[in-house]
């Protein structure tokens, strides 16, 4: 598993659209799976679950972005998992680095910081 928050400023619609547009294109086999909104109070959340397939591990890998509005701060926490292969030791080739590994140079190239 691997774990990433991220905090940056912006319009979060917009960085909504960029993350979900640049997760899917980083593989042909990407896909957005589930989303949901929520809007409590004036403060949006967005919940993205994507999966994406990874040849050398035989194995999807899931992908988890919260992004959170509070203010005019927007927090983005990214979690990857299920990218290894072994039942008991669950083995890892990288797979779950990787996935967050797009969110965290998507999210940088717009100025946001670990």
């Amino acid at each position: 598993m691997a774990i990433s928050t991220f905090k940056g400023r912006g319009d979060i619609e917009d960085i909504i659209k960029y993350l979900k547009e640049g997760i899917q294109n980083s593989g042909i086999s990407c896909e957005l799976v589930h989303s949901v909104t929520r809007d409590t109070n004036g403060s949006k959340t967005y919940l993205l679950v994507f999966e994406k397939w990874y040849y050398r591990t035989s194995s999807r890998a899931s992908l988890t972005v919260m992004v959170t509005e509070n203010d005019e701060t927007i927090y983005v926490d990214a979690i990857s998992a299920g990218g290894g292969q072994g039942l008991i030791f669950r083995f890892s080739w990288g797979a779950e680095e990787n996935f967050v590994g797009v969110v965290r140079n998507l999210l940088q190239s717009k100025g946001f910081r670990e």
